[in-house]
């Protein structure tokens, strides 16, 4: 039996793998600020993450096999983990990173060719932290996600020692594709899209719409579930085979709304649809497929993604 804390993460793909675990078997604790509890089976541990001292106090003794961090956004509360966890308290820790950490890396070498990124193109070694920058405010971290996941990866790359002198973690990022599927999908993307169909308004995508990389979010639970189970380091890619263009999503959306229209607008200034991009974000899955893990391509299970949430109402009053 392991011992495995997953802090945070108690909806969606989370969820799904807190399920998983304690079907395996594992003794699973959840912390988490209280505002959910977790499923049926897992200890419930109650503390704000950001709180140092309130962490400490609620993990009391308790050590762990993995700890399964799902909302670390900040080098802050990398840093925080880091002095938590350390000396000991655990021997593995997996933080739920994002393909949003290549937000600034040209995954386009050639016109027309789209070169999918692999790890490497962000070494979380060489990215530069700042902790004074202002990661408390809501409105900041908002408009800098793929940048504060970059300097938490940073934190946990850099291996500062900790107070005690005690044996650090091994730690791996997994850098998780864009999301879809499940009736329970509360991020309203899809939705967007269907809305717009049903009623031809414009769906407003860049003039140069690239594709990117998704996964599903059974497929994104199975993967978190076998990296536990696994002992490698540094960041990895966790994304289904295959790209995914606008176009191919409104498509799928558009077979659940008969009546609707699909109309694109392309702009060059000013807000686009959700899972649109001025550039490509293709991500590289081979070194988690040379590792041992099977990633299903989302040509396959998209239908079933946008059935999922969707439901047989094709999005209406959700």
């Amino acid at each position: 039996m392991r011992d495995v804390l997953v802090i945070g993460g108690n909806r969606y793909f989370g969820k799904r793998l807190i399920d998983r675990l304690i079907a395996a078997g594992d003794r699973v604790t959840v912390l988490n600020r209280g505002s959910a509890s977790p499923p049926a089976g897992a200890i419930h541990l109650v503390a704000d993450r950001d709180d140092e001292a309130a962490l400490n106090s609620a993990l009391g003794d308790r050590t762990f096999d993995v700890v399964v961090d799902q909302v670390c956004y900040t080098p802050r509360q990398a840093a925080i983990a880091r002095r938590v966890f350390g000396g000991g308290r655990t021997r593995r820790y997996v933080l739920t990173s994002t393909i949003e950490v290549y937000e600034y890396e040209d995954s386009l070498v050639y016109e027309d060719i789209v070169v999918p990124v692999r790890e490497d193109a962000v070494d979380p070694r060489d990215v530069p932290v700042d902790l004074q920058l202002p990661w408390h405010k809501a409105e900041f971290l908002d408009t800098h996600y793929g940048e504060g996941k970059r300097q938490a990866e940073a934190v946990f790359a850099a291996g500062s020692p900790t107070a005690d002198g005690g044996t650090e973690f091994t730690y791996t990022a997994v850098r998780v594709a864009h999301v879809l599927g499940g009736a329970d999908d509360f991020t309203g993307r899809l939705d967007h899209y269907a809305q717009r169909i049903r009623t031809g308004a414009p769906i407003a995508v860049p003039t140069e719409n690239r594709p990117a990389t998704y996964i599903h979010v059974e497929e994104i639970a199975d993967f978190l579930f076998w990296t536990v189970g696994e002992d490698f380091a540094g960041p990895v890619n966790a994304a289904s085979h295959g790209l995914l263009t606008t176009e191919e999503l409104c498509a799928a959306v558009a077979l659940h709304i008969p009546d609707g229209r699909t109309v694109f607008q392309n702009v060059d200034v000013g807000q686009i649809s959700p899972f649109s991009f001025a550039r490509s974000y293709g991500m590289d899955n081979s070194r988690a497929t040379e590792l041992g893990f099977t990633f299903g391509h989302v040509q396959e299970w998209l239908p079933r993604a946008v059935a999922e949430t969707l439901g047989a109402a094709g999005g209406q009053g959700e």
